[in-house]
């Protein structure tokens, strides 16, 4: 990943985390700032239909960076972003890597002494990045891709637990559901991400 991806996506993720504090700086119970490595899946490229191409979006390792608030019992909101660490090709012969980053209203009841449920419903976007062999200029920056958004719906679900109660890590094995609007440039706008994500809670527990 280029020193301008990691940028955008820790702009992001400061972005998620100043909203959220600024909107309810005094309320928040608990804080999770987690990493996570996954994998993604999709229906393959023989599945496409109407003017969707043949591409699947399945393959890839994928980190991920979130963040999320409890701010009231269970209830809280999540952010995060993920992005498919290597490049893959569109079509065999274009260079392409897909990002995805949602807002989510999350439930996270405890199930068990140090396990909880996390629960995630949002909206978000995948922008996809395609990259030309010479850097294209406007007024003000100059880069090698052309970027292509969609809007997209977000639900996931994970199991966060502590392994030990003196101090705030946690493991997070975790599924993410992406349903993304007229998405033509791939088999289908429906994508499976799943994983493993290590993180740190701050706050009550």
């Amino acid at each position: 990943m280029k020193h301008t991806e990691l940028l955008s996506a820790l702009t992001f993720i400061s972005a998620g985390l100043l909203l959220v504090s600024l909107s309810t700086p005094a309320q928040a119970q608990r804080m999770d700032f987690a990493v996570g490595f996954n994998a993604m899946t999709a229906p393959p490229a023989s599945d496409a239909e109407g003017n969707h191409a043949p591409v699947s979006l399945t393959g890839g390792l994928y980190p991920s960076f979130s963040a999320g608030f409890v701010m009231f019992k269970n209830l809280g909101f999540q952010g995060e972003f993920a992005w498919r660490g290597g490049r893959a090709d569109w079509r065999g012969v274009q260079p392409y890597r897909p990002m995805f980053y949602d807002f989510n209203a999350m439930y996270q009841p405890r199930i068990a002494k140090g396990i909880y449920f996390e629960g995630l419903a949002g909206i978000g976007g995948m922008s996809t990045r395609f990259y030309t062999p010479t850097e294209i200029c406007d007024p003000f920056v100059c880069h090698n891709y052309v970027t292509v958004n969609h809007f997209m719906g977000h639900f996931g679900a994970g199991i966060k637990a502590y392994p030990s109660k003196k101090i705030g890590l946690f493991v997070r094995p975790e599924a993410h559901l992406y349903l993304i609007h007229d998405n033509q440039e791939f088999s289908s706008g429906r994508a499976v991400r799943f994983g493993i994500s290590l993180g740190y809670t701050f706050g009550e527990r």
